[in-house]
């Protein structure tokens, strides 16, 4: 499969309950898709056939029992189980939260072995996905584990990119989460990022305050001045085009984060409550920091509609186009640093 001229995209199917399975079997409903990439969807060509049915879609889908039997220009579709199962829409079950993390550990271990080269996750639900065996509160802490690196969940689209010192943490242990470790990490890990999966030669990287007004010379908590600022301050001394802390408050407002390559947010709702207002349903899901490349949409199950032919795809296709052009950036810059070029020493001018 490595001869292969077009990108393996391995996508796991989510909660079969939400629309995922909708999103997903739109996405390549346009054949065009397939000059870009060849699919795989780690689910049961069985039950993809009936949410097709169901969808009222023309597609044809290629059922595959090993990966290596992968046929480029087709929709092929991994059975990672055969057995039938029992689809209700918009129902919370953890039936399907089983099935969903079959998917999502088949999909992940094709991914460690790069039988597959990204992997694009449709929409779970974290309720319905706890077991003994399985206890994460989302795809990117399992990743985290699974993958080597160090993970930063970054939302992306064409104009804008948010990222997060903190991701799924609650309010209360938020302060305490975020050390100078924490930041220096996860500035590291963004300032890596946008250099080699995004091809941008020097990031300016904006950094949101911890408190409102970012304490307001510590009327509003200390955090800003005790860990942010002297965080900043040494990663700037080490080379880094860091700026802030700013309020968060008039920063998305101003449009003042069109000056900036990414945002860095302290925690989960500071940064994606303005991304998703800015770039809701266009926006990607990117775990940055890791071994391997994965996307997914930047919205979730939609138990409202599931079932009812309405879902709206583009994030998903976005989410695969970007794994796609990440792929690519990042091999281009790994041969380009296994091969850098020689810098031979130029002659001195001699006037004849």
């Amino acid at each position: 499969m490595r001869n292969q001229h077009k990108i393996i995209v391995g996508i796991s199917i989510g909660d079969l309950n939400g629309i995922g399975s909708e999103i997903v079997l739109k996405t390549f409903q346009d054949q065009r898709m397939l000059e870009f990439c060849t699919p795989v969807i780690f689910a049961s060509v069985k039950v993809m056939s009936f949410l097709k049915k169901q969808y009222n879609l023309e597609l044809n889908l290629h059922g595959i029992d090993a990966i290596d039997k992968i046929v480029p220009k087709k929709i092929n579709v991994l059975n990672v189980w055969k057995e039938p199962i029992d689809i209700n829409f918009g129902k919370q079950d953890n039936i399907m939260g089983q099935y969903a993390i079959k998917s999502l550990e088949a999909a992940v271990t094709s991914l460690k072995k790069n039988e597959i080269d990204v992997l694009v996750t449709a929409p779970i639900n974290k309720a319905n996905i706890q077991s003994e065996h399985f206890n994460f509160p989302g795809h990117t802490d399992y990743l985290q584990q699974e993958l080597q690196g160090d993970s930063l969940m970054l939302m992306i689209s064409e104009s804008l990119k948010v990222g997060l010192l903190t991701d799924h943490v609650a309010v209360k242990d938020i302060s305490t989460s975020i050390t100078r470790e924490v930041i220096e990490k996860k500035i590291n890990t963004i300032h890596k990022t946008l250099i080699q999966d995004f091809g941008i030669a020097k990031p300016k990287i904006a950094v949101l305050g911890i408190n409102p007004h970012t304490g307001d010379n510590g009327v509003i908590g200390n955090e800003d001045d005790t860990i942010m600022r002297p965080t900043l301050d040494n990663l700037r001394n080490n080379g880094k085009t860091v700026f802030g802390p700013y309020a968060a408050d008039s920063f998305f407002g101003s449009a003042n984060y069109k000056n900036f390559d990414v945002i860095i947010a302290a925690y989960h709702d500071q940064g994606l409550v303005p991304f998703k207002t800015l770039a809701f349903g266009s926006g990607v899901n990117y775990t940055a920091g890791l071994s391997h490349i994965r996307t997914s949409p930047d919205h979730g199950t939609a138990y409202d509609i599931a079932g009812k032919n309405k879902a709206d795809f583009t994030s998903f296709r976005a989410a695969v186009f970007s794994a796609i052009s990440i792929f690519k950036t990042r091999t281009a810059y790994q041969i380009s640093a296994e091969n850098p070029l020689k810098i031979s020493k130029r002659k001195p001018f001699v006037k004849k």
